[in-house]
């Protein structure tokens, strides 16, 4: 169905509008599209009107064989507009209807019938201000509703925010914690190996080296350590810090600065007059009698954490007791070996035999006063040579020393040989001392018997260099340990001598090596005694023993006591 209007005046464009919204409604256009068809076409005429001249509308349903038709509405100009250049207004609506009468648009000329169409626009109207209510009271929940979901967002992003502060608090306390942890850690672990490296010397003096190198530069860029000697007056006007003599008379730390140092445990002083614009903490060295000394150390930075300075003080304390149980042990040690020299034996002069003696104490550990050497003529013109070595260290030890060397004289007046000498003093030890026990080897030399006479017992075995240069190392079967519970008789022994031949008699520390054992030691001397020629061994004895002790002792320290007798036959003497 298509129909036609002409349009020239308001009167006809209205007209055109009511015949198009009728016929809309008829085929069934909804109300706000019908609306907004009718609203278009009038802002359209409106121009067209405003141009002048005459235009046509064209309103076509088109109802197609099956389904939705269309409503299509075509505005074209007269001709003269055209030639103008105007171009067509179309617009095509959707119809669900497509069944109605072609009257349905026609609008009569009688004025009433526009006022009643007038009044059907408005109930259009109407229709259109009642959906555009419903859409605003939709607006108006919705906006409603997302101003709850903002408010809900809102307050999540504030929990969200307060969860991730509180996790971050929790992440920085746990951070601190854990630097805590490891500084407690690192400062443990320091303490402990600082005290390992101060507890593994006896030698005073080292420790006190020692100090500056542990604590530079991690926690002091200076240390000083006033030690007091035993006569010197702590309140003395040596040039030391006045915290530092604070601290010594009070035994309580000191700490000297322009600022206070708030540490625990130390007392806050003035700026040191010697060096004001550098802190210091003056730590005593405390003993249970009185403090050996006092500990000055400067801040690596500008203060020290208190946690470190609570670590420096345990370390001195810990350092405090290094330093005085190394000075008793080099008073004992002294004691000990000054008593051992005194009772070592000035070695008698014999025909047709020369004797050289060798006694040098350990250089390191207490391992002093057991060991010792004798030589003494028997009545029948013979002579004993004995070398021993009393199990234990220091004063008790070279005491015990003393009293076999004595026994062993006294034994010897009756002429008994080495091997009965042995079985004595393994029963005066054993009566004497229980828990102290000895090894020793004795020999018997007498100008008359082209023999040596000899007896072990526990001790390493002598080594004989005979004449031609040949080495033997009497290793014969020896006795037990002096004073061991247990019964035994000591056996003799001898073997031939001849001019030129030379007995070693030593004490385990010359040839024993903690990572070698004893007998690669033995051979060693067995060698270096090889090496020798009876001529140099008749003219200088003495010089010879030298030659011995420097190859064997100058590849380690001397953890042991030393004892070297050394027995040569001059090559005059008569076989």
């Amino acid at each position: 169905m298509k129909r036609t209007w002409q349009i020239t005046t308001v009167t006809d464009a209205a007209r055109a509008r009511i015949a198009l919204a009728r016929l809309a409604a008829a085929h069934g256009v909804p109300t706000v599209e019908r609306t907004r068809l009718a609203s278009a076409l009038s802002a359209h005429l409106r121009q067209c009107l405003t141009k002048g001249g005459t235009w046509r509308l064209t309103l076509d349903v088109a109802s197609p064989p099956a389904g939705e038709g269309s409503l299509r509405a075509l505005v074209t100009a007269s001709p003269e507009a055209c030639a103008a250049g105007e171009p067509p207004w179309e617009v095509t609506v959707p119809c669900p209807e497509t069944t109605r009468s072609a009257e349905d648009g026609v609008v009569a000329e009688d004025p009433a019938a526009l006022a009643e169409a007038l009044l059907g626009a408005d109930e259009d109207t109407a229709v259109v201000l009642d959906k555009l209510t419903e859409q605003e009271d939709l607006v108006s929940f919705h906006r409603e509703e997302l101003h709850q979901t903002n408010q809900g967002v809102l307050a999540l992003h504030a929990e969200l925010d307060a969860a991730g502060r509180a996790q971050r608090e929790a992440f920085a306390a746990e951070r601190t914690a854990r630097n805590e942890a490891e500084n407690a850690r690192r400062r443990l672990t320091f303490l402990a190996d600082a005290s390992a490296v101060l507890t593994a010397s006896l030698n005073h003096e080292e420790i006190v080296r020692r100090l500056p190198d542990l604590l530079v530069p991690t926690y002091a860029s200076s240390v000083d350590v006033w030690l007091f000697d035993q006569d010197e007056d702590r309140d003395s006007a040596a040039p030391h810090p006045a915290a530092a003599v604070v601290a010594a008379r009070t035994g309580r730390p000191q700490y000297a600065a322009g600022h206070p140092g708030e540490l625990p445990g130390v007392d806050d002083h003035p700026p040191s007059a010697i060096d004001p614009g550098r802190p210091l903490l003056c730590v005593p060295l405390p003993t249970r009698r009185a403090p050996l000394g006092v500990l000055t150390l400067s801040p690596p930075g500008e203060r020290w954490d208190p946690d470190d300075a609570v670590m420096l003080i345990e370390l001195t304390r810990r350092a405090s007791i290094a330093i005085d149980n190394a000075r008793r042990f080099e008073h004992n040690r002294d004691i000990a070996e000054t008593l051992q020299r005194a009772l070592l034996t000035e070695l008698p002069a014999t025909p047709g035999l020369s004797l050289a003696a060798r006694y040098l104490p350990a250089t390191h550990g207490l391992n002093i006063g057991g060991d010792w050497y004798d030589a003494f003529p028997q009545r029948d013109g013979g002579l004993i040579t004995v070398i021993g070595d009393v199990t234990g260290h220091g004063l008790h030890a070279a005491v015990m020393m003393s009293q076999l060397r004595t026994a062993l004289r006294a034994y010897a007046v009756d002429g008994d040989s080495p091997g009965r000498l042995l079985t004595r003093l393994h029963r005066f030890l054993h009566h004497l001392q229980p828990d102290l026990y000895a090894t020793a080897v004795i020999a018997r030399f007498h100008p008359d018997e082209p023999t040596l006479t000899w007896a072990a017992a526990g001790h390493p075995p002598p080594v004989l260099r005979r004449a031609d240069g040949t080495v033997q190392i009497l290793d014969a079967k020896p006795g037990a340990m002096l004073g061991i519970p247990l019964s035994q008789e000591i056996d003799d022994h001898t073997v031939r001598l001849s001019p030129g031949s030379t007995l070693a008699m030593y004490t385990d520390g010359l040839v024993e090596r903690r990572a070698q054992g004893i007998d690669p030691g033995i051979g060693r001397l067995a060698e270096a005694l090889g090496r020798f020629r009876s001529e140099e061994l008749d003219a200088d004895l003495e010089l010879s023993a030298d030659r011995i002790l420097h190859p064997l002792l100058s590849d380690s320290e001397r953890d042991d006591d030393v004892c070297l007798l050394l027995c040569h036959v001059r090559g005059d003497t008569a076989s």
